[in-house]
């Protein structure tokens, strides 16, 4: 078995794709990628000199829309910062664990100062979509450097519950109109003791559809949901978690308000932060 199939079978199960290895150059980039795994602990000690640099730089080679770089990035490494966000996070252990914490902005607000010294309007600025090409912008950013710290040895996770009290994180950010922190990212160096696994996916036939939406009602999506169930009540078993499968613990993460740990507030927020949405 090639270290490419390896990663496939670690990620998919029985599930994995075949995919034609030989000859091809660049395998090593689809194992790096495949290999990608959640770190949540990490050893107590800095970043290499220049490794946040380097992040930040393979983070402005990801795509952007139009070029206008529509976002930035906030790196806290001070501890009583990092335990306040941890805080509002959830209480999250490895947001006060990580030696540096990340938050991606959407920001629009550079536009609109750029605009201002021009004596130009920003009205752009108040409608959805240059909103959703600031988040898009800032993730696909994000992304990048996600992928340049494991190139790097270092360890990452990705902190969703940044808004849950996202009025807080802007008050503690100094975060100014059109600028929104959209989720946080854990970098550090991972503790060999405490390993991370790859975690198992949805096979692909539950999220690939070929030339249209595959029609639900034939129950492939269904069939291929179970299988997925089982192959994570297996993983879960592995790591010593309660075996709750995947559909269940994810239809209940939306049943309503109350399972969004704060964040069905967002829009009030973003109304905080100067976004129309229009």
């Amino acid at each position: 078995m090639t270290t490419l199939q390896a990663c496939l079978r670690a990620r998919y199960g029985d599930a994995a794709p075949a995919i034609a290895t030989e000859g091809r150059a660049g395998l090593d980039i689809l194992e790096h990628l495949l290999a990608h795994r959640s770190v949540r602990s990490y050893l107590p000690q800095a970043l290499p000199d220049g490794a946040l640099e380097c992040l930040v730089a393979a983070a402005q080679s990801a795509s952007s829309s139009s070029n206008l770089q529509v976002w930035s990035l906030v790196a806290v490494e001070d501890q009583e910062r990092k335990n306040r966000l941890s805080e509002w996070c959830g209480g999250q252990a490895h947001v006060r664990a990580a030696p540096l914490f990340l938050v991606w902005i959407a920001d629009l607000s550079r536009l609109d100062r750029l605009a201002a010294q021009r004596q130009l309007p920003a009205d752009g600025n108040r409608y959805l979509e240059q909103f959703l090409v600031a988040a898009i912008d800032a993730s696909l950013a994000a992304q990048n450097a996600v992928v340049a710290a494991e190139a790097l040895g270092l360890g990452t996770v990705y902190i969703g519950g940044l808004r849950n009290r996202a009025d807080l994180v802007a008050q503690e950010l100094k975060l100014p109109a059109h600028a929104f922190a959209l989720f946080g990212l854990c970098v550090g160096v991972p503790d060999p003791d405490q390993p991370a696994s790859v975690k198992p996916r949805l096979e692909q036939s539950a999220v690939l559809h070929r030339e249209v939406y595959a029609d639900p009602a034939t129950g492939a999506e269904a069939a291929a949901v179970e299988r997925y169930d089982a192959v994570m009540r297996a993983f879960q078993a592995g790591e010593g978690l309660a075996q709750a499968g995947w559909s269940g613990p994810a239809a209940k993460r939306v049943a309503g308000p109350q399972s969004l740990s704060g964040r069905d507030r967002l829009r009030a927020y973003l109304d905080g932060q100067g976004f129309e949405l229009l």
